[in-house]
């Protein structure tokens, strides 16, 4: 293992500083000028006068954990903070998404953006194109998306388990037919989510079947055509799918590994350079969204306000039931109280763990997406600013003791028994027996 690594997260290991439940304010308190009436936090907020701007153009996906972009424009949060003008524009795809904050708003794009958690550091390190510095301010969520397939894998119960799918695959080859599966963009998180399930059963997602690249609401209209046979993509798009009987979830990738981080929220780092007290203002009307969102007895309202024809256009039931942990996964299996719900604040889903940022460079690698010399923590204390956040949830009134002081949340461990040790990630990867050759 390189010393990058060892002088970044390592020193972090196996510390963890897992946030209360802390309560959240009612709708017409978050409409309020001030916080309060919430136990874990404090009598009144010091909202900025002195923000920089009042703007932001704000770029999100249709998914469901783009909820906290949402609800903090819809509660009026933005404008709490200071902010009154932040726009929240929908983005066609990632790639749209991508080509957008290299443009900056200034130049028709946008300053941010609900954003796969690894493409920061592919814009911030030239990847894709022409580098372009963009730094995560907070994670958006765990846990939520899903691995769905078509109905001809019933007979076989594929499941947690995709080996079941090996025998029907090897078939459909030895036929001449090509296997074709979904991700919503090359490297990033349900690109890794469904490399990670196929290699684990001994699946070889470089050679034995095909990826290719569909955007989230597109994936359902893809399958019911035949596009492909598998896919892998954020909520809503499992659920509508079971809903319209095309096909069934295999898996939610939190049963894969619970609480993975999945989402972030991220600007373009020139504006944060420019504008340091509004991109704590903007973060702190984030994190107060999300403790929001994670209420249950806020579901139905999320639900029918993110599935409106502004934002996702789907009907509020195809949302309802998994954020609610009842998980219908198209097979028979119902999953009451799923653990592996989503999760917007509880359990610092919020937080921007560096150890997540090197788990995800780290699989980029294995999967030839990034350099195998890359200077991991030297990128990571480029693009996260866990440092902001943490102001962030100071000004929205989270208690210091609620706050992790640890960018690392120790030790990973996944379905399939692996264990992912931030601190040592060369001996993690050594132990994956399928990467690119």
């Amino acid at each position: 293992m390189g010393n990058e690594d060892k002088q970044g997260v390592e020193s972090s290991v196996g510390r963890r500083s897992v946030l209360i439940g802390a309560g959240t304010l009612g709708m017409t308190a978050l409409l309020a000028a001030c916080g309060g009436g919430d136990g874990n936090k404090s009598e009144k907020v010091a909202v900025p006068s002195d923000v920089e701007t009042k703007t932001a153009k704000l770029g999100f996906i249709a998914l469901t954990d783009a909820a906290p972009l949402i609800m903090a424009k819809e509660l009026g949060l933005f404008a709490k903070y200071g902010m009154p003008d932040v726009q929240v524009a929908k983005q066609a795809n990632w790639a749209a998404t991508r080509d957008n904050l290299a443009l900056g708003s200034g130049a028709g794009g946008v300053d941010g953006a609900h954003i796969l958690t690894p493409m920061p550091y592919f814009l911030t390190l030239g990847s894709n194109g022409k580098p372009t510095p963009i730094s995560i301010l907070a994670r958006l969520n765990t846990n939520g998306q899903g691995i769905s397939v078509e109905k001809a894998y019933l007979a076989a119960k594929a499941d947690l388990d995709a080996a079941k799918m090996k025998a029907i695959i090897a078939d459909k080859k030895a036929g001449g037919s090509k296997i074709t599966m979904a991700m919503t963009f090359p490297g990033g998180t349900h690109d890794l989510w469904i490399r990670y399930w196929l290699a684990a059963a001994g699946i070889n997602p470089e050679s034995d079947v095909e990826l290719i690249t569909i955007p989230p609401p597109q994936m359902v209209a893809n399958m019911k055509a035949k596009t492909m046979e598998a896919f892998c993509v954020g909520e809503p798009w499992n659920a509508q799918l079971v809903a319209q009987n095309i096909g069934y979830t295999a898996v939610s990738t939190g049963q894969l590994w619970q609480d993975h981080p999945e989402k972030s929220f991220a600007m373009r780092s020139d504006w944060i350079e420019k504008h340091p007290k509004a991109a704590v203002a903007l973060t702190a009307a984030i994190i107060e969204a999300q403790q929001w969102c994670d209420k249950r007895e806020n579901i139905d309202k999320m639900a029918e306000t993110i599935g409106g024809r502004d934002y996702l256009k789907v009907p509020p039931a195809d949302i309802k039931d998994r954020l609610a942990g009842l998980f219908k996964m198209g097979d028979g299996r119902e999953i009451k109280d799923a653990p592996f719900r989503m999760k917007f604040w509880a359990d610092n889903a919020s937080f921007p763990f560096k150890s997540h940022d090197m788990w995800f460079l780290v699989e980029n690698q294995r999967w030839g997406k990034l350099p195998a010399d890359l200077d991991r923590t030297a990128v990571i204390a480029k693009v996260n600013r866990a440092d902001i956040w943490r102001k962030a949830a100071a000004l929205a009134g989270v208690a210091e003791a609620d706050i992790p002081t640890d960018d690392s949340r120790g030790q990973e461990k996944f379905f399939d028994g692996k264990v992912f040790d931030p601190g040592n990630p060369a001996a993690y990867l050594e132990s994956l027996a399928i990467k690119k050759a």
